[in-house]
């Protein structure tokens, strides 16, 4: 039991103090996000379910804490270089807002399967947009340019210590919200929400059970997971489109706390994921993007055993709003 122990001390690199001191830096700039109980999900699975509330966060996912820190973490030289960095969507809107507070350029790399909405939400809060490839480990290649032709900073999407201590805000958030609780549903994709959150839940609750939910087209972590090392998976067009891309070859943080914090992994078909957004909008009256109602949906697929008290984290609600029309109206949705 010992080596186990101090094998997972060697991977959680990011501490409860890290966490801790990302708090009080974000806590002027960040949203502290309600944690709500579910009377439709609580009845569905036989216990106390509650929904947390992040996708009211600013720029409309959790990754404005990530975001925030890292920026506000930067030196004043990297920050008149500027930063330049890849992303799905939502870790661009919340780099861009951030950057923009902070006075700095930002340029954000997106392969040519992110939504038009996204990209438009992005160009909005006035960074530049490079559409480069059809994967992110494609449009990677346009960031790694910049950073070795102008000498701009970097801030990835998870695979950060300061974007994983920022998101571990979220897990802090919902201990001081709840006690005693058996589960937490966490979005799973590069690792860095989930790395961050069970940090925080583990060093404090060391029994809650962490379970990661992904989609079954293209989960990059689950496959480097099953294959014991960070491997390659094709990107594939999906109603969790901000659970796609890879971790990165060369993963130096989320894919070891990831490994040693996170208990199961749970994968959803499309249809689940719709049945996801569809109950987020007719029984709790939340408009949520595929991504952010998985751990909804792994509940009503009847994925979680024994869930308990349990967490389900609402991540984001930046969805095309054409297709979450299709999806509440119960219409096919290409895919």
């Amino acid at each position: 039991m010992g080596s186990v122990n101090v094998e997972i001390a060697e991977a959680v690199r990011v501490s409860l103090a890290d966490i801790l001191q990302a708090k009080r830096r974000i806590a002027p700039h960040i949203v502290n996000t309600p944690l709500v109980a579910s009377r439709s999900l609580s009845k569905r699975v036989g216990s106390d379910v509650y929904l947390k509330f992040e996708h009211r966060q600013h720029t409309g996912s959790f990754k404005f804490r990530g975001a925030s820190n890292a920026v506000l973490s930067l030196g004043d030289d990297q920050k008149v270089k500027g930063i330049a960095a890849v992303s799905t969507g939502n870790h661009g809107r919340a780099l861009a807002l951030a950057a923009k507070q902070a006075g700095t350029r930002c340029v954000v790399a997106m392969s040519e399967l992110v939504p038009q909405n996204k990209r438009d939400g992005i160009s909005a809060l006035g960074a530049e947009v490079v559409i480069h490839g059809r994967s992110q480990d494609e449009a990677q290649k346009a960031v790694d340019r910049m950073i070795a032709d102008e000498g701009m900073a970097t801030i990835p999407p998870f695979d950060h210590p300061d974007v994983i201590a920022g998101q571990g805000t979220l897990g802090v958030e919902i201990i001081e919200q709840l006690a005693d609780i058996d589960t937490v549903l966490v979005q799973l994709s590069g690792g860095g929400l989930i790395s961050g959150v069970a940090a925080a839940i583990k060093a404090v609750s060391p029994t809650t059970r962490i379970v990661g939910i992904s989609m079954q087209r293209g989960a990059a972590m689950h496959a480097s997971l099953a294959a014991g090392k960070p491997v390659e998976v094709e990107e594939l067009p999906t109603l969790a489109d901000s659970l796609g891309g890879g971790i990165g070859l060369n993963n130096a943080y989320t894919f070891a706390m990831t490994r040693a914090l996170v208990d199961e992994v749970v994968l959803l078909d499309e249809e689940e994921i719709a049945r996801g957004v569809h109950h987020a909008y007719w029984h709790e009256e939340e408009v949520v993007e595929g991504a952010g109602a998985v751990g909804i949906a792994a509940l009503l697929a009847g994925k979680i055993a024994a869930p308990g008290r349990c967490v389900a984290i609402l991540s984001g609600r930046n969805i095309d709003i054409a297709q979450h029309h299709k999806l509440i109206s119960n219409q096919p949705v290409a895919r």
